[in-house]
């Protein structure tokens, strides 16, 4: 769609743009991507989100590029249904989304949905990245962005295709080739160095502890709290390994258990992999290689007393129907 759309569409309104719950860098440098273009038109904006940031990446590209985000228990008593919400990286209905006061009368996302829903304004595209699409509103509409929006795109762009390694399109490539001359490549480096913290490292030791393969699929669970961010990247990690193919991780939340998965197989697809396993107890979806879902915890102990067990259960059901190959 025509970018023009949305700003014509954000005018004489006050505007949120909301990303999904415990935002990463993708969401993050989307949202503030859009948030400055919509400046250049002098619209201004708020960015919020629910959960929170607690993921060092996440952290340092806030604090390095001065990027002010609200938790909605901030701003929750001045939101007014009337408000105008943009949704960015994240759509409605998704377990990630919480449906906040406002309006969502646009949403700019790059993830697929299994729930139609109708905006006034929509741009939803299978990349490997959001800023991509924010990154194209730029060149659209042949405006120069600022350093430290070029900066936070091409990092965004850099951390959700796994430093171009998963989902990546040849849109990302070109993106990143737009971006690269308004970048600054030293504050990238920053970014990207000394991401893994000292207490990371307790996670990355339970996932080795518990892990189960089963023909090509590794599972693995953490019976304590992680950040959205450190469970991708021990599926990352646990993805690693020659032996596996598919890896289904979990972490223990207060009220359930945050999923993360990814594939590298082509007949297996884990955003459907995850919706069908989760469906009727919880939620889930996401790209084909990867993929995140979130279940209360009520719901899987009715399963069976052991998580691990009850987890294996619901995706190896699927698995055995639709994917049989990958149990071999």
């Amino acid at each position: 769609m025509n970018p023009l759309a949305l700003v014509e569409l954000c005018k004489n309104r006050k505007v949120y743009i909301q990303t999904h719950n415990f935002p990463d860098p993708d969401a993050i440098g989307s949202a503030f991507g859009l948030q400055k273009l919509l400046e250049h038109y002098g619209i201004d904006s708020t960015l919020c989100h629910e959960g929170q940031i607690d993921k060092l990446s996440a952290i340092k590209l806030l604090n390095l590029c001065g990027i002010e985000m609200h938790p909605y228990e901030e701003i929750q008593a001045d939101m007014k249904e009337e408000d105008m919400i943009i949704l960015v990286d994240c759509q409605k209905n998704n377990g990630n989304t919480t449906d906040f006061i406002g309006d969502e009368l646009a949403a700019i996302d790059h993830h697929p949905t299994f729930v139609k829903v109708e905006y006034e304004y929509s741009d939803l595209r299978i990349t490997g990245a959001c800023c991509s699409i924010i990154s194209d509103y730029y060149r659209t509409l042949d405006i120069k962005p600022d350093v430290k929006v070029a900066t936070a795109l091409l990092y965004g762009l850099r951390m959700d295709t796994y430093q171009f390694a998963r989902g990546v399109t040849a849109f990302d490539i070109d993106m990143y080739r737009y971006l690269f001359d308004y970048s600054d490549v030293e504050l990238l480096n920053a970014l990207e160095s000394n991401n893994l913290e000292f207490s990371d490292l307790k996670a990355y030791g339970a996932s080795i502890d518990t892990i189960q393969i089963y023909g090509k699929v590794g599972f693995s669970s953490i019976d304590f709290f992680c950040p959205d961010g450190l469970v991708a990247s021990l599926s990352d990690f646990i993805l690693s390994l020659a032996e596996v193919e598919v890896a289904i991780v979990y972490s223990l939340r207060q009220d359930g258990y945050k999923f993360s998965v990814r594939s590298e197989r082509e007949d297996v697809h884990a955003g459907t992999l995850t919706h069908d396993a989760l469906s009727g107890i919880g939620n889930g979806g996401g790209h084909a290689t990867m993929a995140g879902g979130f279940v209360k915890k009520a719901a899987l102990d009715e399963i069976g007393p052991s998580p691990m067990a009850s987890v294996r259960k619901l995706f190896m059901n699927v698995l055995k129907e639709k994917c049989p190959a990958a149990l071999e």
